[in-house]
């Protein structure tokens, strides 16, 4: 049985119009109504991951996936269709929220550890390997407002895999982060995970990672389910719809000028 089915999912977004910018504009929308257009994200997506399976999701920016993996973690609401889960959820998205600039790290790392659900007795006897991972040992004192965004991003992604319980992991360009050893310790805790039984969601633009790690995959294209099949077969549907896009673009850029 399935750990997570979606089924025809569909989500909108509410988008004004007409954009103001200036005090004048401002001023005059009290007399006017103000209108908006529907942005419609995802339109009638459906897919399953089984146990220990892990599946690529890629697209273009701006296709739906974003969307559709915080409607999975119950992030987002959708508008239709049905999300079944029946195992727990550990998502890697938007990492650092909860983040206090003026406290140092290791007091970040107890506040945004819980926050992922560790206990303190968890994160006592985590938070040594969550700064040797991150590579950030010797700046476990130093006030957070003072890390640059990729030191801030690598402790995230240590606290989020030492966070993780058995059942489902949600990915997203996991391996973009850091310099080459930091994503080579990812990947390596990415297989550990996966040995250990874990079904994967894995979001990422990169070809090779979605054919090396992924079972099988789907690709996104205008919030619709374009493609599915093997995460080889998936990666190269989508470096095809890249050249069409380029094709397409070339061919205008040749009609304007």
């Amino acid at each position: 049985m399935a750990v997570i089915e979606v089924h025809d999912l569909r989500k909108s977004f509410r988008i004004p119009s007409a954009r103001r910018d200036t005090v004048r504009e401002h001023a005059l929308s009290f007399f006017r109504r103000r209108t908006f257009r529907e942005l419609r994200v995802l339109d009638g997506v459906s897919f399953d991951l089984a146990p220990g399976e892990t599946l690529g999701i890629m697209g273009r920016n701006g296709c739906g996936k974003s969307t559709l993996l915080k409607i999975i973690a119950g992030i987002y609401q959708p508008d239709g269709g049905t999300v079944v889960n029946r195992a727990p959820i550990t998502p890697i998205l938007e990492l650092g929220v909860g983040w206090n600039p003026e406290l140092d790290a290791v007091d970040n790392v107890y506040l945004v550890g819980t926050v992922m659900g560790m206990t303190l007795a968890e994160l006592e006897d985590a938070t040594p390997g969550i700064f040797e991972f991150a590579g950030l040992t010797e700046f476990k004192s130093l006030q957070l407002k003072y890390f640059s965004s990729g030191m801030a991003a690598r402790l995230a992604y240590s606290i989020a895999f030492r966070a993780v319980r058995q059942g489902v992991l949600i990915l997203d360009e996991i391996f973009a982060v850091g310099d080459a050893e930091f994503r080579e310790r990812c990947r390596e805790r990415y297989r550990e995970i996966h040995q250990a039984g874990n079904a994967i969601l894995l979001v990422s633009h990169n070809p090779d990672h979605i054919s090396s790690f992924c079972e099988r995959g789907i690709l996104l294209e205008q919030g619709r389910l374009a493609f599915h099949g093997t995460g080889q077969d998936v990666a190269r549907a989508y470096l095809d719809l890249l050249e069409q896009q380029e094709v397409a673009e070339l061919a205008g850029a040749r009609t304007t000028g």
